[in-house]
């Protein structure tokens, strides 16, 4: 579990706002039946004219049964 000081809650919940905001407008405009690279697209274009510093497809590392296994 996260746990965030509480002079930061404010912030965070600004972000979530933000966060909400931009995924119901890209929704409400594209509508359901799309690709998942469409709605992410367009959602992050709408984060970022939001002023939100945004990152798609970042690679993480998964780590099966004591391995690291790469993801290209």
């Amino acid at each position: 579990m996260v746990s965030f000081a509480s002079s930061s809650q404010p912030r965070v919940n600004q972000i979530t706002g933000a966060v909400v905001k931009a995924a119901m407008k890209v929704h409400s405009v594209l509508g359901p039946g799309l690709l998942e690279s469409a709605y992410q697209a367009c959602l992050a274009h709408e984060l970022r004219k939001r002023g939100l510093a945004v990152a798609t497809q970042v690679g993480l590392p998964v780590i099966y049964e004591g391995e690291r296994i790469e993801l290209g």
